[in-house]
């Protein structure tokens, strides 16, 4: 008997479900035999701002570890052992403008065509790894009043980001009276319930399917007997007590021209949800459309000189969230130590709209740092194998992510 065929749309229908779910796993952590990440927590943070930065003032003129502080990362001088510095790296096939700040931590090529679908990135890969380990197996956050995110499903759908620091601060340290926690609680049955629902169709489904469709099916099915034990673990977590913080909540800022201080609001909120551990994949978008007129400067000097105000205002706040995590110690190693924080744009050069040599950094996380790694400008370097090596810290085991051909050349662990 021939398979049953389907319509599109009930094909369509079928999917809906599948990339409504959240954080879909079809594996166990998967942590490298005989690593320390299975005892030390190893931690990341991945920033980007969308407006570029101004490659004049950022990059360095020499590579190797005695290059000469930039005007920007001279504001990052008392970290300059802790953290290493990119040029010529871009990823593979990002173009179209400002659509590339879809793909800073997915590196999906041409998101500016037609029928673009995006792919996971970089920080929910990790949290479908390692995130178990947390209350929150990521943040999502933004500095944005608009809907901006960094993070995708693995099926290309956005996550929607919490761009108040209040909130965040709400959802990480107060406790819900019985009654709201209750409430948690059912809403995750729901949810279970939900998935049930899904299951009992599916194994209807499964008896009319072809050979290879069935196989497809059995990896759908793992992925929701998988969802169904982080919502059990969910469930657990919500009577367990929240950690006591000392700070109070933060006040919002609904200006948006005061995005650095909304940033020094969002990175405060981060410093506490690493060193409490609710979370320990952490993503932020840091939105200055704001000041998009002044991008294309055109080398105007007023123009660059007011641009360049507002970047080193970025730099700033960026020193103060890198030294509160090396003023911070856990088990003889400071907060930095064990925390991966990337920082980059999706443009090279927001004045042409250029998505090749994009200025990056990362600090921390254990890795050796100091240098300045030069790639051809050119010819550039994959900035994808730095997220690489990045979930290679993290102790996950795996060669392959986005458009990756290895890890970072010239990045060494400690």
């Amino acid at each position: 008997m021939p398979p049953r065929s389907f319509s599109r749309r009930t094909l369509l229908q079928g999917a809906g479900v599948t990339i409504a779910l959240p954080l879909l796993e079809s594996m166990q952590p998967n942590l490298a035999r005989g690593s320390e990440s299975a005892s030390v927590p190893r931690r990341m943070v991945a920033i980007q701002t969308n407006m570029g930065i101004l490659p004049d003032y950022f990059f360095p003129d020499k590579a190797g570890n005695d290059y000469k502080l930039s005007p920007y990362l001279e504001r990052l001088a008392s970290h300059r052992d802790h953290m290493t510095v990119f040029s010529g790296v871009s990823l593979p096939g990002v173009t179209g403008g400002h659509a590339a700040q879809r793909c800073f931590l997915t590196g999906t090529p041409h998101p500016e065509r037609g029928g673009f679908r995006n792919w996971i990135s970089l920080d929910q890969y990790a949290a479908e790894q390692v995130g178990n380990h947390t209350r929150y197996p990521s943040l999502v956050l933004a500095v944005s009043n608009e809907n901006a995110t960094l993070s995708y499903t693995r099926s290309g759908a956005p996550i929607p980001a919490e761009n108040s620091p209040r909130k965040m601060f709400e959802k990480l340290f107060v406790q819900g009276d019985p009654t709201q926690v209750e409430s948690n609680v059912e809403a995750l049955r729901q949810g279970r319930s939900t998935l049930d629902f899904v299951n009992d169709q599916a194994k209807r489904l499964y008896l009319t399917l072809s050979r290879a469709d069935r196989r497809r099916m059995d990896q759908y099915s793992t992925s929701v007997r998988e969802l169904e034990r982080r919502l059990h673990s969910a469930q657990e977590w919500e009577y367990k007590p929240k950690p006591k913080v000392d700070d109070k909540p933060p006040a919002d800022i609904d200006d948006i021209r005061r995005f650095v201080d909304k940033s020094r609001l969002m990175f405060d909120c981060i410093k506490l949800a690493l060193e409490t551990d609710s979370s320990r994949i952490i993503s932020l978008f840091i939105d200055t459309t704001v000041i998009h007129n002044i991008t294309h400067h055109g080398g105007r000097p007023e123009a660059l000189a007011e641009l360049r105000g507002h970047e080193e205002g970025q730099f700033n706040v960026l020193n103060e969230f890198l030294t509160s995590l090396m003023q911070t110690e856990e088990e003889g190693q400071t907060l930095l130590d064990r925390t991966m924080v990337l920082y980059g744009t999706c443009m090279g050069s927001a004045n042409s709209h250029s998505n090749v040599n994009l200025p990056a950094l990362l600090a921390g996380g254990g890795f050796k740092h100091g240098q300045h790694l030069a790639f051809s400008k050119e010819k550039n370097y994959p900035l994808s194998n730095l997220y690489l090596s990045m979930l290679q810290r993290l102790g996950i085991e795996t060669e392959k992510f986005s458009t990756a051909t290895g890890t970072m050349r010239g990045l060494e662990m400690t």
